[in-house]
């Protein structure tokens, strides 16, 4: 038995739950808004907008520090993230376009009707991230630094549980009730629900497991420090007079443009029928194809790209890491012109890409890391985490408008063409860093 207290009893619960808000605001929703009849163009951008509470978390996380305790925040986030997605399953519209959503629907249906889902998700955007700064800082509070050491793989592994779990079985799940009730909406409302309930169970177990002292210094540590609004500017003035800053910022927000371009588009391109240049899979495919295949891939990518990095330096790797994240975008093109009926040709393609870019975004992570060592790491880099976000809200908002211009040939060889913002920024910075490093 795990005792009260016992990292094991909370670690692995608390990333686990860390993850599920993640994945459901910012991935599922692109996945149940499409079946709901939603255009492409609406769909992207007001789905992007969702990354915002990622972008802007810097500027509240030092209230996290210093009302209450780590342990509060968490618990009381939870509660209301597991009351947000209750009150999600029932604001999805029934009619829209002026009949019921049975199929997906074949016309594109007016954004109106979403809006009150569309608010929510947003308010779980925000209770999600503030989320994550409570649990990240718990987790440095509650354990010493061997702990630390410890269960960083822990943590890490049922994070990455989690994105199989939000991107696969939840999807899946939806699609088989809509195979099963034959209405869209009520399969929609249903998993979003059982979500809800997923997460009660979650937050009733870190009740009762969540240590209640975070460490012995954990309150004068988050009450404590009369300067944190004077450390809090420190950070971010020191971060933007930092060496080379407008190249690492140019790095930040483009290295990563071909998948920030496309990411938006990819469930709508497989869910969309032939007739409109998709490959017209079930909403259960394709969860199978992201959520299982696709994460495997993309866990093994990371895995080998951090051991590669490791031994041969950042220096040496940005280049294979930066042409493994952006060419295999090609993929994309290849099944928008070929349309495969296989589907183990889909499965094929995007396996290839998303290992492609697990071991390729090993590079911009390690990068991160590189730029924000020195004083202020911790906020310095929760920075660069904030550019991260944003470098996928911007191109994203405009991909749905993009697509529908130019079909979904027209816009993967757009996506082909960002490439050469990867290549370019790789080809000025990977000089300049340091092997030592």
């Amino acid at each position: 038995m795990t005792k009260a207290g016992s990292p094991w009893a909370w670690v692995p619960t608390l990333y686990f739950f860390e993850g599920i808000p993640y994945f459901l605001v910012n991935v599922v929703s692109v996945t149940m808004f499409k079946r709901l009849g939603m255009d492409n163009a609406s769909l992207a951008a007001l789905t992007s907008l969702l990354y915002l509470p990622w972008v802007i978390k810097p500027l509240w996380s030092p209230l996290v520090d210093v009302v209450r305790t780590k342990r509060w925040w968490i618990l009381a986030m939870q509660t209301l993230l597991v009351a947000c997605f209750a009150a999600l399953a029932f604001s999805l519209p029934h009619t829209v376009a002026g009949g019921p959503v049975a199929s997906g629907g074949a016309a594109p249906a007016p954004v109106g009707p979403f809006i009150p889902a569309l608010v929510l998700f947003y308010i779980g955007a925000m209770l999600s991230a503030t989320h994550d700064i409570a649990a990240d800082g718990f987790y440095m509070l509650a354990l010493d630094s061997r702990q630390q050491s410890l269960f960083v793989g822990i943590r890490s592994t049922f994070y990455r549980i989690s994105s199989v779990f939000g991107q696969g079985v939840i999807v899946v799940v939806a699609g088989l009730l809509e195979e099963r009730l034959g209405t869209i909406p009520k399969a929609w409302s249903l998993t979003l629900l059982g979500s809800s309930a997923l997460l009660a169970l979650l937050s009733l177990w870190h009740f009762r497991f969540l240590p209640h002292s975070e460490s012995p210094d954990s309150r004068q540590q988050s009450h404590g420090n009369q300067d944190q609004p004077r450390s809090f500017w420190a950070a971010f003035g020191t971060f933007f007079a930092k060496p080379g800053i407008g190249l690492a910022l140019a790095f930040m927000l483009l290295f990563r443009l071909p998948e920030a371009l496309s990411v938006k588009m990819l469930t709508p391109f497989m869910l969309d029928p032939a007739s409109a240049g998709g490959l017209g899979l079930s909403t259960t495919q394709s969860g199978l194809v992201y959520g299982t295949v696709g994460v495997i891939a993309l866990t093994i990518g990371g895995i080998l790209g951090g051991i590669f990095a490791a031994r041969v330096g950042l220096r040496k790797a940005m280049w294979p890491m930066a042409l493994s994240l952006a060419l295999p975008c090609a993929v994309y093109l290849y099944m928008a012109m070929a349309q495969p009926s296989q589907l183990w040709v889909v499965y094929l393609c995007v396996a290839f890409d998303q290992f492609g870019y697990g071991f390729g975004f090993t590079a911009y992570m390690l990068y991160l890391m590189y730029f924000s060592d020195g004083a202020y790491k911790t906020s310095h880099y929760a920075i660069c985490t904030a550019f991260m976000a944003l470098s996928m809200m911007v191109p994203g908002f405009f991909a749905g408008w993009l697509q529908q211009a130019l079909g979904y040939t027209g816009f993967f060889v757009l996506v082909m063409i960002c490439c050469l913002a990867t290549v370019a920024v790789t080809a000025v910075l990977a000089p300049r860093i340091r092997d030592s490093r």
